[in-house]
């Protein structure tokens, strides 16, 4: 039961990173200069290259999270 628990939330987290990594980098992958950032004039934020990879990364270790826990659960317990 826990393994299931941990498997969906690690999956959930996974996509909220994903779509954080859709939001902060994606987006704006072309607006980037040479220093690494982006302006986005209708919000007025700051956009860093560097976050891009840090929520990406976030994102792969919690998928993998989950589907290694869901891969456990197909094996039958001794």
């Amino acid at each position: 039961m826990i393994r299931k628990f941990i498997s969906l939330v690690s999956f959930g987290l996974a996509l909220v990173f994903g779509y954080l990594y859709y939001v902060t980098y994606f987006k704006h992958r072309d607006c980037f200069n040479a220093l690494g950032r982006c302006f986005d004039d209708e919000t007025g934020v700051v956009y860093s290259e560097q976050s891009g990879i840090i929520w990406l990364l976030l994102a792969a270790l919690a998928l993998g999270v989950s589907l290694y826990t869901a891969w456990l659960l197909r094996k039958p317990k001794r």
